[in-house]
């Protein structure tokens, strides 16, 4: 599980931020970069924070992991702003990003015992109002009307769909490698795969039925298709195969809609710019998960979920009758609302920083890596130069 977590935060992730036609190259280069960096700082940070009365970080393989999702929180956000950054201002987001993660992860379990397993609230909520805050702060006037390098190709558009099959296919490691006992590990796989498997088929509906002509955008099915895996992630452990289902069909059409109607509307009226939509695949189908989490703990029991769930989770406080689930439904939206607050007011403070002129780049060519190489790819392709001339000529 560990090996499928690390090819979804390289592989998949990766292709998936390539689909910008001149910046297929620079998608893939930063995610790599920007995922060692927020690996390596989330294991000192981490260390820290919860080992400091020992002196000592702890490297076991769980730390890493733990690392691991700080990092997919980091390379999530930076979706919002990509191709308007440059590689500094990412390193400088990402340093910032990683110690309020902490923090906030700290908060909704220690003081609302919030659950979720696959991290709907702490990752996927908590990486998008943070990468919309700083896209907000970061707003170009210019970008008003799209931009002529802000578009897509054949391969791009390939490379880019690539990495949401991959992504599609490990997410059930994703949602359950943290779960605490066997049993609740298969049921999160299980959920996790039905609830993947119905916002792919309500996808391709929906899609076509939007289009009118029967149509399927490549938008919709780059994105709708997995946030049935975002939103389940907070229930997988907890919710039946059946309502798995339905809570896939319902966070893919959130997510459609936003693409079709509320991005747009978030551009108009607030001045957000979100370069790959992770409000539509990460936040919408958040707000969605973070509600059927709180139906599911009232209308269920404690028999019904078993030892290996609440119990774990929260101790003995359910034997002895002092949490009920009302108690928990409540610091489930609690812990919703802590991180929308905390994850928005980081953005912002972290978008204010960035804008300082030692951070920003000189270059308003957005949407391109690196000048230099793009010249060197219309030159490869204009005159078919060997690779040593190539090089030389770079």
């Amino acid at each position: 599980m560990f090996k499928d977590v690390h090819l979804m935060l390289f592989v998949g992730l990766g292709l998936m931020l390539s689909f910008l036609k001149l910046y297929s190259f620079g998608g893939i280069a930063f995610n790599f970069l920007i995922g060692n960096f927020a690996i390596q700082w989330s294991l000192v940070v981490q260390g820290f924070f919860y080992h400091y009365k020992e002196g000592k970080i702890h490297l076991r393989l769980e730390n890493v992991l733990d690392a691991e999702f700080a990092a997919v929180t980091t390379l999530i956000s930076v979706g919002a702003i990509m191709g308007r950054a440059s590689h500094v201002q990412l390193l400088l987001f990402s340093a910032m990003e990683i110690p309020l993660f902490v923090v906030n992860d700290w908060l909704v379990n220690k003081y609302f015992h919030v659950i979720d397993i696959g991290g709907t609230i702490a990752i996927h909520i908590f990486s998008c109002y943070f990468g919309l805050g700083v896209a907000q702060i970061l707003y170009q006037p210019e970008l008003r009307n799209t931009h002529p390098k802000e578009a897509t190709t054949a391969k791009s558009d390939l490379l880019s769909f690539l990495g949401t099959i991959f992504l599609w296919i490990f997410w059930p490691s994703f949602n359950s490698v943290l779960a605490k006992t066997e049993d609740a590990q298969y049921r999160a796989i299980v959920n996790t795969f039905f609830a993947l498997s119905s916002g792919t088929i309500t996808t391709f509906a929906l899609s076509s039925l939007i289009d009118g002509k029967g149509r399927i955008s490549l938008v919709h099915l780059q994105n709708a298709s997995l946030a049935g895996g975002v939103a389940i992630g907070i229930t997988a452990d907890l919710i039946s195969p059946g309502g798995a289902f339905a809570v896939g069909c319902i966070a893919a059409m959130f997510c459609i809609l936003g693409y079709q109607y509320f991005s747009s509307f978030l551009a108009r009226k607030i001045k957000l710019q979100d370069q790959c939509g992770i409000h539509n695949l990460h936040g919408l189908p958040g707000i969605v998960g973070t509600l059927s989490s709180i139906v599911i703990i009232l209308s269920g029991s404690i028999d019904t979920y078993g030892s290996s769930l609440l119990l774990e989770v929260l101790g003995n406080q359910f034997l002895e009758n002092t949490w009920t689930a009302t108690d928990q439904a409540l610091g489930q939206a609690a812990a919703f609302g802590v991180t929308f607050g905390m994850s928005l007011l980081g953005g912002y403070i972290t978008g204010l920083l960035l804008r300082l002129p030692c951070f920003v780049h000189p270059s308003k060519d957005y949407f391109l890596m690196i000048d230099s190489i793009s010249k060197c790819q219309k030159i490869t392709t204009a005159n078919h130069f060997p690779m040593r001339s190539f090089m030389n000529t770079c």
